[in-house]
């Protein structure tokens, strides 16, 4: 599942082992969904992706807090009961979810024959617009809250840093400044934090940082590596991809570390988690051993496991629209040189393709208009 050579960096990234590990090697880097952790040779699972609105939490707290004032204000002329139903009718409503919004452009890593770069386009597969163009590998992209900004990993010669950009293209400007790579940067719905997972001498795990750079947290801290963060839409846990010295696991914890729950736990692995926009459901990619990948859905508890993808190809890298009504992902063809960005609904109908081009394109992140 290759799509191409990318200069610029000496590593293979490899995805963790499908029971059988492949072996390490030093091939320049390939653009795949896999990743490889140089530093200590060992093949290890990972990336991410999904998009959801800024400060949404605190617009509907204003909005409920004020009809509230105007139900009590009404009571005064109406009755006490009518006031009481108004109430009960405010305040039972769903909660909202922390980036939804009417679906706009996916942003996903694409290969242009020599490295891979940060690219927009419509779920139509119109309007694509290229964001970065500097002949280094840039991957894992993710949507800030309010849509005007993007996180993604770059390669800066030596090793990954987190960068932000304008969606516009522009703006470029770095978070991370180390001797080790830092991959999946995961905005927080507050548009205030981005997660992200960072190698720390010895196995990644999952860190915080400011937007701006800075306040950088250490959220998971064990001798195993986790991967793919992605925050929920309350802001309060984060889920991602742990591996449990057997096999790659979905695990959420608390934003402050603590209260791990185990989501997903089977003899396969699984991978690349992401909330729907109501935080009902994770979206993860399941592969078994000798099977393929496929695209699963699951309730933050662990239950109500549903498949959303079955064919004999690979699919992963599931993002949720803000809507909820679709999930974007990756679709591999098989040859060892394509894979193109596939919509399709959480129930398994409506596959549509939105790339189509005879080269890779990977990791995607639907955003909002």
């Amino acid at each position: 599942m290759n799509g191409g050579v990318v200069k610029g960096d000496s590593r293979a990234l490899v995805r963790a082992p499908r029971k059988k590990p492949r072996p390490c090697s030093r091939r320049t880097e390939n653009i795949t969904h896999s990743r490889y952790s140089g530093q200590n040779c060992k093949c290890a699972a990972g990336s991410r992706a999904p998009l959801r609105p800024f400060g949404r939490g605190k617009i509907v707290k204003t909005v409920r807090l004020n009809h509230f004032r105007a139900a009590l204000l009404a009571a005064a002329a109406t009755g006490l009961l009518a006031a009481v139903g108004l109430v009960v009718f405010l305040y039972a409503q769903p909660a909202e979810a922390n980036f939804p919004g009417t679906p706009g452009k996916i942003v996903y890593s694409g290969y242009d024959g020599n490295d891979s770069e940060i690219y927009t386009i419509k779920p139509d597969g119109g309007g694509k617009l290229p964001l970065t163009d500097n002949g280094a590998a840039n991957r894992w992209p993710a949507y800030s809250p309010n849509g005007k900004r993007i996180a993604y990993s770059g390669y800066d010669g030596n090793d990954y840093e987190i960068y932000t950009i304008n969606v516009g293209g522009g703006g470029k400007l770095q978070l991370t400044d180390n001797s080790t790579d830092d991959r999946y940067p995961y905005y927080s719905p507050s548009g205030k934090r981005i997660a992200y997972s960072g190698y720390d001498g010895n196995d990644y795990e999952i860190y915080t940082i400011n937007v701006g750079g800075g306040g950088k947290f250490n959220v998971t801290d064990n001798s195993t590596g986790d991967y793919d963060p992605a925050y929920s839409p309350s802001g309060k846990r984060i889920a991602f991809e742990g591996t449990d010295g057997n096999e790659s696991e979905i695990y959420t914890i608390k934003t402050g570390g603590g209260g791990r729950l185990n989501v997903t736990d089977n003899s396969s692995d699984d991978y690349f988690p992401d909330y729907s926009p109501g935080g009902q459901r994770i979206a993860y990619t399941n592969v078994a051993t000798g099977g393929d990948e496929e695209i699963y859905t699951i309730k933050p508890d662990g239950g109500g496991r549903l498949n959303v993808t079955d064919n004999g190809t690979d699919d992963y890298y599931p993002s949720y629209s803000p809507s909820g009504k679709k999930i974007a992902y990756v679709y591999d063809f098989g040859t060892g040189t394509d894979a193109e960005i596939y919509t399709i609904k959480p129930d398994g109908g409506g596959k549509h393709r939105v790339t189509d081009n005879s080269t890779g394109d990977y990791e995607p992140y639907w955003g909002r208009q």
